[in-house]
């Protein structure tokens, strides 16, 4: 058969549409997308953020987007098996301070999977006590260490909730060196664990969070379940850039008096302690790289377009959109500080 310019064109045009669908398939997300959490509750700031996040992106590149709280060891598992980019992960510190606290089933994240993209911070990370105690500040707590008294502290073991007490435990051996003893863990599982131990009288202080616990500061001094704030984690600058009317009946200018510099807790006896939650996308280290281009450029534009900022700080989260690779090295130095801070505390406690 003579070959001739119509039929090479045609043969031609073929051919391509041929290769796009493949192409296509490489370089973007499919047209259903699981998003697995390391948290178990529906009802969490991890829920939350990530809720926030997926409907914008799957209103944004037109796809579907469930998210599918299985918690952290599952969620894990899940992106390990799939690298199509059908599985994406949102989680928070936990992914790495789980990993240097030696918890079981966290491996080094930035070893193991992809660190992408920070979406937000929680700056709510807290420690609060009943309106019964004795304890009116953090400065009250260390004095008692230092005086002898025992102080226990209900926490969700080895991340989060963890590092806080760790906190508290360096800043009283920094203070009285042998006074960090009388801090000791008093190890639950979720917050309403941690709150039931503080109700029960088996905990003096609770970590908590200021979405979650806010209700309770708002109750009768008289109220079993009343609770105040002492200390907040995040740094003034994260805290300070949350909405004016703050959370709840608590405003912003209140619940910085519980974050340094207000409330002090040291780290060396110069500087202070702080912490700030942040929440970012792991992905499985085989997946196609394009996906989490097209990821960083859909973000870029919604996180320009303004709306998603307002959804954020609706919820008391604070925007805190990095692309991928800021982000990764943005982590990675936190975790190596964090790894120094742990190290410090193990080593003088």
């Amino acid at each position: 058969m003579p070959f001739t310019r119509r039929t090479l064109l045609a043969a031609a045009s073929t051919a391509a549409l041929l290769i796009q669908p493949i192409a296509a398939t490489a370089q973007d997300l499919p047209r259903n997308v699981r998003m697995v959490i390391g948290s178990t509750s529906t009802g969490g700031d991890t829920y939350q953020n990530s809720a926030i996040v997926a409907d914008a992106l799957a209103e944004h590149l037109g796809i579907n987007i469930k998210v599918d709280a299985v918690g952290a060891s599952e969620a894990f598992k899940a992106l390990g098996r799939d690298s199509r980019g059908t599985t994406l992960m949102i989680f928070h510190d936990q992914s790495y301070l789980g990993n240097l606290y030696g918890v079981t089933g966290y491996d080094n994240p930035f070893e193991g999977y992809t660190v992408g993209q920070t979406v937000a911070i929680n700056p709510g990370n807290a420690y609060l006590v009943s309106c019964e105690s004795p304890y009116q500040s953090m400065e009250d707590i260390l004095s008692a260490a230092e005086a002898g008294e025992r102080v226990r502290v209900a926490i969700q073991p080895g991340g989060v909730s963890e590092i806080g007490f760790s906190a508290m435990k360096n800043a009283a051996s920094v203070r009285s060196p042998g006074s960090e003893e009388n801090i000791v863990a008093v190890n639950t599982g979720s917050q309403s664990d941690k709150n039931q131990a503080m109700w029960d009288d088996l905990a003096d202080v609770i970590n908590g969070s200021i979405q979650a616990n806010e209700q309770f500061t708002q109750l009768p001094q008289d109220d079993q379940k009343c609770m105040r704030f002492v200390w907040i984690t995040a740094r003034a600058e994260t805290l300070a850039q949350a909405p004016a009317e703050g959370m709840g009946n608590t405003t912003r200018d209140q619940l910085l008096q519980y974050a340094s510099p207000e409330t002090s807790v040291t780290l060396d006896g110069e500087e202070d302690f702080t912490f700030d939650k942040e929440f970012f996308f792991l992905y499985n280290p085989d997946m196609d790289p394009a996906i989490i281009d097209q990821i960083d450029t859909a973000l870029t534009e919604i996180f320009e377009a303004g709306e998603i900022q307002e959804r954020q700080k609706a919820s008391f989260f604070i925007p805190n959109f990095l692309p991928a690779e800021d982000a990764r090295q943005h982590l990675m130095d936190k975790r190596e500080t964090y790894s120094e801070v742990i190290e410090q505390i193990s080593s003088g406690s």
